[in-house]
């Protein structure tokens, strides 16, 4: 073990012993939800790094192009070389990112209404997009020679957002193992320190028992690095992919969060662990649900992780796009369950974010710069939703949701009213809003309060509407939108 590793696991269990959190799910369970974060609803993912430089097929790139058979592994052998001569290491000279400017970026992600943003430290390849003391693999000794993480905090923080930051590093345990199969450049990845080490077989990736079961070497270096992110960059929000669901993560898993909390007092900022697969006890930390959500809403705050393209979270010259006007509805549907949206962008190789995430991002602004007041610090109503579409529940189900309709209507409260999202506006301009029946009409009304004015956000306000047994009715055939149309109801 070298001096640097031994002496910051010390510097960890120091912490945890003094501090309030102790490494167990007990203590823990003290753990509350800042309401920094509870008023974010909207936040920007940043998928960045060598893989950028092949833009071929997604993010797993690295892992891929050492699978024989797949059609990353003749792209690359047909493109670059034979692995032997050419492996993924080769790729980080050529990750330039020679227009990175974190200011644009910045400005960019506050004119399409983010507030928060969490950009990827460390992805299961092993390259290190900051400056760090425990590798030399790099963005600041390698590649950019730019200290990525850190710029794009001082800017996000600067500009108002609040600055996280993610780590996939556990999944590389397996991520390169499959370079071990041929002659290639990671058969002599033996020694820790070693770009692709250790390159492991996966097994069942669902498996949380799988074998080989990470080493403690292997844990202990990636506790050391992701508190070591912690201190160093002091993060509002740290985000965690999959894999630390594995059993032989959880006592390091419980380490970290102690840690990560005990600090986040000691620094006067909010903590939010973000995680997946039940890798946390429920409580303890924040549930995401990675390009799905929820059905129905949730009395817990939750996230949805999704990405602008359909096929990578990283920019790729294959990238299909989705509509923003899709996004928004999600946005719209996710908030009312009491849950936030973390929209991942894939910027280019070179620094620069492409025509199509930018147009993409840039209409997703203009919408909530009109109709942000009800989804910013907003809460959930009596009732989130109404309408004949279901959603469908769990993690990568949002390919399979069926279309809205003009009675899908989402609601949220903020500012003393009621706001009414018809996810897909009539062509006639009628829509009646059910959850809003009058109280005076019917035996048993979703709201009894009194409705003193209907306004909708963006357009004149002359419109008619009444209020009866069957629900609240307006008419306004002068809106037409493709995007969701929202009404302020003000009460009494």
């Amino acid at each position: 073990m070298n001096s640097i590793k031994k002496d910051y696991l010390k510097k960890i269990d120091e912490c945890i012993a003094s501090g309030r959190y102790k490494d167990n799910w007990e203590s823990l369970a003290q753990y509350r939800v800042p309401d920094a974060y509870r008023d974010c609803k909207f936040g920007v993912f940043i998928h960045w790094g060598i893989f950028s430089v092949p833009a071929f097929a997604n993010e797993w790139y690295s892992r891929s192009m050492y699978i024989q058979g797949t059609r990353e592994f003749e792209h690359h052998v047909k493109t670059y070389g034979p692995q032997k001569d050419f492996g993924y290491k080769d790729f980080i000279p050529m990750f330039k990112a020679e227009k990175f400017s974190a200011e644009e970026w910045t400005d960019l992600f506050k004119e399409a209404g983010f507030q928060y943003m969490v950009p990827v430290a460390e992805h299961h390849d092993g390259f290190q997009m900051y400056e760090t003391e425990l590798s030399h693999w790099n963005a600041v000794e390698m590649g950019p020679h730019r200290n990525v993480l850190g710029e794009l905090h001082a800017a996000a923080r600067k500009k108002g957002l609040l600055a996280g930051c993610s780590s996939h590093r556990v999944e590389h345990w397996f991520f390169m193992g499959p370079g071990r199969e041929f002659e290639s450049d990671i058969t002599d990845a033996e020694k820790e320190g070693d770009f692709y080490w250790p390159a492991m077989p996966s097994g069942d990736f669902e498996d949380s028992n799988s074998t080989p079961t990470p080493t403690p070497d292997f844990l202990e270096d990636w506790l050391v690095r992701c508190c070591e992110l912690v201190d160093k960059y002091k993060p509002s929000i740290f985000y965690f992919d999959w894999w630390i669901h594995h059993s032989a993560v959880k006592p390091y898993l419980r380490k970290f969060a102690a840690y990560y909390y005990n600090r986040a007092e000691e620094f006067g900022i909010p903590a939010v662990i973000n995680y997946k697969h039940d890798s946390f006890a429920f409580g303890t930390a924040v549930v995401d649900v990675e390009r799905g959500k929820f059905a129905d809403v949730k009395p817990y705050v939750w996230q949805t992780d999704t990405a602008t393209a359909y096929n990578s979270w990283c920019h790729t010259t294959e990238n299909k796009y989705k509509d923003p006007v899709g996004i928004v509805q999600n946005l719209v549907d996710i908030v009312s369950k009491n849950g936030r949206l973390l929209l991942n962008v894939g910027p280019k190789a070179d620094g620069t974010i492409c025509e199509e995430d930018v147009k993409i991002l840039r209409s997703i602004g203009a919408w909530l710069k009109v109709n942000g007041e009800g989804i910013y610090s907003s809460k959930v109503w009596r009732t989130s939703a109404e309408g004949p579409t279901k959603t469908l529940e769990g993690q990568f189900a949002e390919g399979n949701q069926a279309a809205y309709t003009p009675e899908d209507i989402r609601f949220t409260v903020a500012n003393g009213s009621i706001y009414a999202f018809v996810l897909k506006w009539p062509e006639d301009g009628r829509v009646t809003i059910k959850s809003l029946a009058s109280a005076s009409a019917g035996p048993k009304p979703v709201f009894s309060g009194l409705v003193s004015s209907v306004t909708p956000l963006g357009f004149s306000p002359d419109i008619e509407w009444t209020r009866d047994a069957e629900g609240l009715h307006i008419t306004a055939p002068n809106i037409s939108s493709d995007y969701p149309v929202t009404f302020r109801i003000s009460v009494n």
